[in-house]
C-alpha cells in the first residue's frame, strides 16, 4: 500500500514538474473573481479577467506566508531570480516546498518574472549570512548560487484541497490553451489567509 502511495506521489510529482516547466504553460497570477464548480474566473494583475477549468487531475497548492529563516539546510526550495555578472543568481523570491513536494519541478530553466529571469527548483545545499541569505541550491545535473536580498517574499506551499480555491483568494494558475481556446489548469497555486503566491 505505501509502495502504491509513494509511486502515486512520484507519479503526481513528475506530472507537476513537466507542466510547471513546459513552453506552451502560461501563468496568470492574480485574485479569483468567481468559482462555479469546475470552472473559475481569474482577474490577473494586469489584462482582463480569464476564465480557467480545473479537475480532480489538477494538482492544488496551498501558499502561506513565510520568513528567511524558514529557508534552512536541506530545504527543497524553487526561487525565481536574476542571473548577476558574476555567475550567480539573485533571488526575487523564495517558494519553500513541504517535505512531501520534494523533487517538484527539478531544474534550473526560464520564467516569467522579468527579461532574463530563471527558476531554480532544487535542494539547499550549503545556507550562509544573517543578513538576508546566499544558498547553493542543488538540482539535477548541476546547481546555482543564489543570492537572497532581506526583503525577497518567502512563500511556504504545502499540498492543498478543492476547499481553498474561493473568490478573493490569490492565485497563480498554471494554464494550457486546448485547440478550442479553453485554459485549463494543470497546476494552482492557491494563497491562504491573504497570502499572495510568489511564484
Amino acid at each position: 500500500m505505501m509502495k502504491s502511495l509513494l509511486t502515486g506521489l512520484a507519479l503526481t510529482l513528475t506530472v507537476a514538474a513537466t507542466a510547471a516547466r513546459a513552453d506552451d504553460i502560461v501563468r496568470y497570477r492574480g485574485t479569483i473573481e468567481k468559482v462555479d464548480g469546475s470552472t473559475l474566473t481569474v482577474k490577473p494583475r494586469t489584462g482582463d479577467p480569464v476564465t480557467v477549468t480545473f479537475s480532480g487531475d489538477t494538482k492544488i497548492l496551498s501558499a502561506s506566508t513565510g520568513k528567511l529563516a524558514d529557508i534552512k539546510s536541506e530545504s527543497y526550495i524553487g526561487t525565481a531570480a536574476i542571473p548577476q555578472p558574476d555567475g550567480t543568481q539573485k533571488a526575487l523570491q523564495v517558494t519553500v516546498f513541504s517535505s512531501s513536494l520534494r523533487g517538484t519541478a527539478d531544474g534550473h530553466y526560464p520564467w516569467d518574472l522579468g527579461a532574463n529571469s530563471t527558476m531554480t527548483n532544487g535542494a539547499v545545499g550549503t545556507l550562509s549570512g544573517t543578513d538576508g541569505r546566499t544558498m547553493l541550491v542543488k538540482y539535477q545535473g548541476g546547481e546555482k548560487k543564489v543570492v537572497v536580498p532581506e526583503d525577497v517574499p518567502v512563500t511556504l506551499v504545502d499540498p492543498g484541497e478543492k476547499s481553498i480555491v474561493v473568490p478573493g483568494a490569490k492565485i497563480v494558475a498554471f494554464t494550457k490553451k486546448g485547440a478550442d481556446g479553453t485554459l485549463t489548469a494543470p497546476i494552482l497555486i492557491v494563497g491562504r489567509n491573504g497570502t499572495v503566491p510568489s511564484m
